[in-house]
Order: structure tokens, then sequence, then C-alpha cells
């Protein structure tokens, strides 16, 4: 028999897998869909990323009222509400993800296309990552997260029905009238329809995050041999498998560490399969900083705001925790920012442009 931790691992795989297609042949990019919307006008990748939010929303919100899954388990939905974290820890992360051109998620789906630059990025977001947990860095995250916090009552958590009340007739409501809303708009004018990539990638991203739940909150349950309910996430699992793979007989295998590996494997599978594999490295050694700085500000944004585009903008939001679309919004600024950053060269006019002054 599997133990609960190598069911979940296996689980973790699977969904990482869905990914790495998603990414790979949907062309599934959070980065790319902001620098779309931002600079072309063009919100297909944003309409594909909100339909993955509905369907995720409605498809884990499903789970928990049949009693398959306990999301009050998950690190979402806490007792307060890290502001501090979500948005200087967003916006880390948001500057870091336009420095190295795409996201913790997006590194992977490099990796399996041959980009050894992704893998100097998964080195350093992942060590990064670790240390802000654990270590040297862990110190700052403190120091600026807990005066930053505000507290919430006794029994209450950071779920929008929490706050405004209890009452399962309008928390069913509200996330009926959340994804309705997302998903109208993500499809209303047609454009998503006519674009079939995106339209599956969105669809199965949003499946994956709920499977991930369904993984590890019920397939993987075990009250003897616990796992933490959790699903996919692009910042902590990263550091999880370098950790796991340096300390192996002192580690266990678990979901974030499987969906690494998953997302590598679909995006190599796919891009075997399209003759889409090529070697890649870097130009010279500014490019490498930029890479390098990059993963760093993600590592240490990421686990600042407890997630990534991911993590937060999906996972998080599928359990409607307040701390969602902050920390998506200060993702969406800050990369706007290193985008601005990218084309000029100096930050100060990119600072300018974000806030729609001249330069």
């Amino acid at each position: 028999m599997l133990s609960p931790s190598t069911i979940a691992f296996l689980c973790g795989l699977a969904a990482g897998a869905t990914l790495g297609v998603a990414g790979r042949a949907g062309r599934f990019c959070t980065l790319a869909m902001l620098e779309d919307a931002f600079f072309g006008s063009d919100f297909r990748r944003l309409k594909s990323f909100a339909l993955a939010a509905a369907t995720a929303l409605l498809a884990t919100q499903a789970l928990a009222e049949l009693g398959v899954v306990d999301l009050s388990r998950s690190i979402y939905l806490t007792s307060s509400i890290g502001f501090g974290g979500a948005i200087i820890g967003g916006l880390m992360f948001g500057v870091g993800m336009a420095l190295v051109g795409t996201c913790g998620f997006g590194t992977l789906v490099r990796i399996g296309g041959g980009d050894l630059r992704a893998i100097v990025v998964f080195l350093v977001l992942g060590l990064s990552a670790l240390a802000t947990m654990r270590g040297v860095t862990g110190m700052l995250r403190v120091m600026l997260i807990e005066p930053l916090s505000l507290r919430l009552p006794e029994g209450t958590n950071q779920t929008l029905t929490s706050l405004i009340g209890p009452g399962t007739a309008m928390h069913a409501i509200l996330v009926v009238l959340v994804a309705a809303a997302l998903a109208c708009w993500a499809l209303a004018d047609g454009k998503l329809i006519r674009s079939p990539r995106l339209l599956a990638s969105g669809l199965a991203v949003g499946c994956a995050i709920a499977f991930g739940w369904f993984a590890t909150g019920w397939l993987a349950d075990d009250e003897f041999d616990p796992v933490r309910v959790s699903s996919l996430s692009f910042v902590a699992p990263l550091g999880d498998t370098i950790l796991y793979l340096a300390t192996f007989s002192g580690a266990r295998l678990n979901f974030g560490i499987g969906s690494v590996a998953g997302v590598v494997a679909g995006s190599l599978a796919t891009a075997l399969i399209s003759r889409g594999f090529r070697w890649e490295a870097c130009d010279d050694a500014r490019e490498l900083k930029r890479h390098m700085t990059g993963a760093l500000l993600m590592g240490i944004g990421g686990i600042m705001s407890m997630g990534c585009t991911i993590g937060e903008g999906l996972t998080a939001f599928s359990t409607l925790a307040l701390s969602a679309p902050m920390t998506l919004l200060a993702i969406a600024c800050g990369a706007r920012l290193g985008l601005e950053f990218t084309m000029t060269g100096e930050w100060l006019p990119a600072v300018r442009r974000l806030f729609g002054a001249s330069a």
C-alpha cells in the first residue's frame, strides 16, 4: 500500500504535468498575459487566466461543500491578513518575474524546453525561498510582515464570507457570483472561444488546482500520517525540491515536489512531441545577472506573499482568501514596473510611468 506522502507526490506529478502541457502547448503564461494586456491591448491570455480562476473556484468550493476537503486546514485561511506580505512580497515577485521573463511555474516550463538559464533561475529562486522560510532572510520576512498584519477576531479567518458573517447561503451566492462574473468576462466576446489552446489550458489549469485540493484533502488524508492540505504553487515547492534532492534520506516526498517534477516532465514531453526542444543559454553576463536578480526577488517575495501568480492568483483565490486579489494586484504592479525597466534600463522613468506621470 502506498503511503500518504507517496500518493500526494503522484497526484502532484499528475497535476504538474497538466500545467506543464498547458504552459508549453497551451501558452498559459502569467507574465505573457500581463505583457499582452499592458502593451498590446490583447486580453485573451488574461481571459484564459480568469477562466482558470472561475473553474478552480467553483470546483474547489464544491469539494468543500461536499465535505471532501477542509479548506480551513490550508495555509491561506489564516486568522490574520498579511497586508505587508501581500503588498511588499507581491511587488518584489512581480519585478523579479519581469526581470526573468517568467514566474516560478514558467521557469519549470522553460527547463522542460531545454532552457539552461531557467535551471539557474530555479536554483536561485528555490534557495532564496528556503532562506526566507527558514534561514537568514527569514528575519527580514518576520520584521516586515508581522507589524503590517491585521489580526482578525477569534473564530474568523480571511475568507470574505467569514468577515461578512456566517451563512452557507451567503457563501454559495458569493462563489457563484464571482465565478459567473469571471467566466462571463472571459467568454462574452468570443475571442477566447476562438482560441482553443487558451480555452483548453484555462479549463485544464483550473481543474488541476481543484484536483490538488482533492488529492491532499481526501486521497492522501490519513490521521496517523497527516499530509498538508494544499494545491499548486511554485515558490516554496522549488525550495522543497532542492532540499529533498540534497537530503534524500532525511526528507520525504510531498505534493509540491511532485508538482515541480510534473511541470518539467509535461513540458519536456510536449516539447519533444512538437519538436520544440531547444538548448538555450544566456547571451552574456549581463543577462545572467538580470535572471539571478529576478530569481532572488521572486524567491523572497513569493514567500513573503505566501504564493506566486499560481499559488495566490489561483490556488488561494479558490479558497476565497482575501490575500489572493491583493497579492495578484501587487504582482501586476511589480511586473509593470519591471517590464518598463527592461525596456528603458532606468528605474525612475519606470516608476513614473507606473503612476501615470510623464518620464
